[in-house]
């Protein structure tokens, strides 16, 4: 038998009729598992993955349906070896979004907050191993956590130029001065793109794929604006909710830095381009 169909036989208590390969994800392999009992269910593995890494996202997701705010797949199973698994519960894709809805429920997802800034167990973020510790600012966090990691390890892999991460570590050492409103640490999904956000037939919108942490909650509406796929009615039905501090428009860029760095250093290309364009725009602010 497959190693891996073998796993989730052994951690779902079912065994498996048949996988189908997903596609989409940049690091681990998706399939659509049929269980023998009829059951669905989605999973994914990798070969060599870092350490931790599907208990980490487990734990994200539990902790992200702990708000009971957005709805968040069941964790099935996990495990981080010797085969790695992650088994979720099947989330029938296809209907149109209710924008309204999902905007109410991540303000609300925000507003469940956060003991500090980071994490409390300091678990690192994504595959660039990004630092957590709980801080008490978000300039503290953002600096000392995103910004300065990320500049360091672009210059350790050349793969931005030096003058654009000047520019970054610019932005990291003013960010007191950039009117970013004070405000107590926001539960965040942490990579809130578009494909982060499944809708079922019946139009609500499920979080899969976190990077949870407690920080600014500025941090995932610009990150819901980096690649489009929210509707405007989110936005809307989202400040109704829990009104946005004035100029948070403005301030979009800035908490974009650390994600375009992230994808600088990962593929390169436009990234690098768009990352100098949004440090440039923050420190013209």
């Amino acid at each position: 038998m497959d190693p891996f169909a073998a796993a989730l036989t052994a951690h779902l208590g079912a065994p498996v009729r048949s996988l189908t390969r997903l596609g989409g994800g940049d690091f681990a392999a998706a399939f659509r598992v049929l269980l023998g009992d009829g059951t669905v269910v989605f999973a994914k593995t990798h070969r060599d993955p870092p350490a931790g890494f599907f208990t980490r996202e487990a734990i994200d997701l539990e902790w992200l349906a702990d708000a009971s705010a957005v709805a968040v797949p069941r964790v099935l199973a996990v495990s981080d070896g010797p085969v790695a698994v992650l088994a979720l519960e099947w989330i029938d894709e296809g209907g149109t979004p209710d924008e309204a809805a999902f905007g109410r429920g991540l303000a609300r997802l925000h507003a469940s907050g956060m003991a500090a800034f980071g994490r409390p167990d300091a678990r690192t973020t994504g595959s660039l191993a990004l630092p957590n510790p709980p801080t008490a600012t978000w300039a503290e966090f953002f600096a000392a956590c995103r910004l300065e990691p990320l500049v360091r390890i672009a210059r350790d892999r050349g793969s931005v130029p030096p003058d654009v991460l000047a520019a970054v570590a610019t932005v990291a050492a003013r960010l007191d001065a950039l009117g970013v409103p004070e405000e107590p640490p926001a539960r965040l999904h942490g990579d809130l793109w578009a494909g982060n956000r499944l809708t079922d037939s019946s139009g609500r919108s499920w979080l899969i794929d976190p990077a949870g942490h407690g920080g600014h909650r500025e941090f995932d509406l610009a990150m819901m604006r980096l690649f489009g796929g929210f509707g405007n009615a989110c936005f809307a039905a989202y400040d109704a909710e829990r009104p946005l501090a004035d100029g948070w428009e403005l301030r979009v860029p800035l908490h974009q830095l650390a994600p375009l760095l992230v994808h600088a250093i990962k593929f390169g290309g436009g990234y690098v381009a768009a990352t100098a364009r949004a440090a440039a725009g923050v420190l013209a602010l």
